[in-house]
């Protein structure tokens, strides 16, 4: 049996290399993980007036996390932080109050940046945010991506050598992670 993973890139941008980072691991994984690659595009913004009779989009993204046998976040870092649109999905996902979508999902956090620093800010901001809202959060390997702005060709494939081994141990530790809260 294949456990399927919700994986969320948590950029917009079509060529961001979160989406491609995440595409790279649904190639990656082992045959016991299905990644199911996704965005928080078309999420509407969280609005706790609207709970009582959410809007469709958000039904169908909580929907999608309930089935789902665990979370892998892969964001890039804005401003310290992680996106705005990455925050708002994390919001509607864990509404309402006690009913979160991500209760009991094991969960990995996989941050990049072009820059030296692999958006380890971010994936501080997520572990901060997803105790209480989540599962169980994987605690290693931690996972901060730096300098990625060369892995990819123009077609989004990782050409990246140094950068595959890495991929392929977090994927095979991620499908350990959630073996290990399934079995």
């Amino acid at each position: 049996m294949a456990y399927n993973i919700v994986t969320i890139a948590g950029s917009l941008r079509k060529d961001s290399f979160s989406l491609k980072i995440a595409n790279a691991l649904a190639k990656l994984a082992p045959a016991s993980l299905k990644l199911e690659v996704v965005t928080p595009a078309g999420i509407s913004f969280f609005n706790q007036d609207l709970e009582g009779a959410p809007p469709a989009d958000w039904l169908a993204f909580r929907e999608e996390l309930q089935k789902s046998h665990g979370v892998l976040f892969v964001t890039p870092e804005y401003n310290r932080a992680i996106p705005g649109v990455l925050k708002n999905a994390i919001d509607v996902a864990s509404r309402p109050y006690g009913k979160s979508s991500f209760n009991g999902k094991p969960v990995g956090i996989i941050s990049n940046s072009p820059g030296p620093l692999g958006g380890v800010s971010a994936a501080k901001t997520l572990q901060n945010i997803l105790p209480g809202i989540a599962g169980p959060i994987m605690q290693q390997p931690e996972m901060y991506l730096n300098a990625v702005g060369d892995a990819f060709d123009a077609d989004g494939n990782l050409i990246k050598d140094s950068l595959k081994p890495v991929l392929q141990a977090y994927v095979d530790a991620f499908a350990a992670h959630v073996a290990k809260h399934h079995g």
